[in-house]
């Protein structure tokens, strides 16, 4: 069994739901993955091997089409001799592409979530329903729907929610005793606060008596540095956690604050609370952490709702640019009690 996921470490995290329940009815799978997601890949129950291809149909800055790399990776496809994949997309998303290059493989029964007529390249052709009462289903729910389509259930016991494999790495040793994770950063930069704001959700924080942990990837240190600058006593980790390692943080937190990114996700994959800077360019119904406590701030309202802009649309990002200090104190107090000093909700 072969499941694709081809985006960023978010989305392979809300696949695991459908991954485990095509591992629990098919035995172990294997997933396809991009360079960016297959860290993600690796930390799913259920996952046997990670495959990675980055497809220049899909991610934030696709590459451009190399007929070598396609090639290869049919000739990959059809050397493994999987019996069945289920292509795994977000609702935006067109899975025919992945489909004819398993079909050139010789895949012999493809499923997915398709819109558009898919000819003969799916053999489970998809339509994503509506959440019972109506309304958007999450991402999440999506993709387990599909493999429930395509013949996959959950085990007895799993609650469908989000996971990571078990065990995790120790954490790092400067690690506060109790602590809120603000993660300012995010892979789509619409979705990301803005870094000043980021800076006095953290002085607030702190004045609130909260110590805080500041996380970042490699390429966001000079921004978690400005932003860790906003209070003394603030813990810097960017750069300094692969994600198993963030996962750890993570779980360790009281509360997290971040935009609509891998982090929320891995965060809801460990079960800590979120509290979420949603920007509207994409739906929260479909995207907001799942499954865990969380409080989502932002204006759902605003002019680039639904518009999926990756850099903002609107002047001054009004859309998280309304979340005061105020709002992101009192969100991580309803969530995680009040702060250590006493300072009341």
């Amino acid at each position: 069994m072969l499941a694709v996921r081809l985006d960023n470490d978010g989305d392979v995290l809300l696949s695991g739901p459908a991954v485990r329940a095509l591992a629990a009815t098919h035995g172990l799978v294997d997933v396809l993955a991009s360079t960016a997601g297959a860290q993600a890949a690796r930390m799913l129950p259920g996952v046997q091997d990670v495959l990675t291809f980055d497809a220049p149909w899909s991610g934030f800055a696709p590459p451009p089409v190399d007929t070598g790399a396609v090639e290869a990776l049919v000739r990959t496809l059809r050397e493994r001799r999987y019996d069945e994949a289920v292509v795994l997309t977000s609702f935006h998303q067109s899975p025919l592409p992945m489909a004819l290059l398993l079909r050139l493989a010789g895949v012999p029964r493809v499923s997915a979530t398709s819109e558009d007529y898919p000819g003969s390249l799916l053999d489970v052709r998809h339509r994503r329903p509506e959440r019972p009462g109506g309304g958007d289903l999450h991402e999440a729910e999506a993709m387990l729907d599909l493999v429930r389509a395509a013949g996959a259930r959950l085990p007895d016991g799993d609650d469908g929610r989000l996971a990571v494999r078990r065990p995790l790495p120790a954490a790092p040793a400067d690690l506060p005793e109790r602590y809120v994770v603000v993660h300012p950063g995010a892979s789509v930069p619409a979705r990301a606060p803005r870094p000043d704001d980021a800076r006095r959700y953290v002085a607030a924080l702190t004045a609130a008596g909260r110590a805080v942990v500041v996380t970042g990837g490699p390429g966001e240190r000079e921004l978690a540095a400005h932003v860790a600058g906003g209070a003394p006593g603030a813990v810097d980790l960017a750069g300094r956690t692969s994600l198993e390692v963030l996962a750890t943080v993570l779980e360790g937190a009281d509360c997290v604050v971040v935009g609509n990114t891998g982090p929320a996700h891995l965060a809801a994959a460990v079960r800590t609370p979120v509290v979420s800077l949603f920007a509207p360019v994409v739906p929260a119904t479909r995207w907001a952490p799942y499954g865990v406590p969380r409080v989502l701030l932002g204006d759902q309202d605003a002019p680039c709702r639904a518009s999926r802009a990756r850099e903002c649309p609107v002047d001054g990002h009004p859309c998280l640019a309304s979340v005061t200090p105020q709002d992101v104190v009192a969100a991580v107090d309803l969530l995680a009690g009040p702060a250590a000093t006493g300072v009341a909700a």
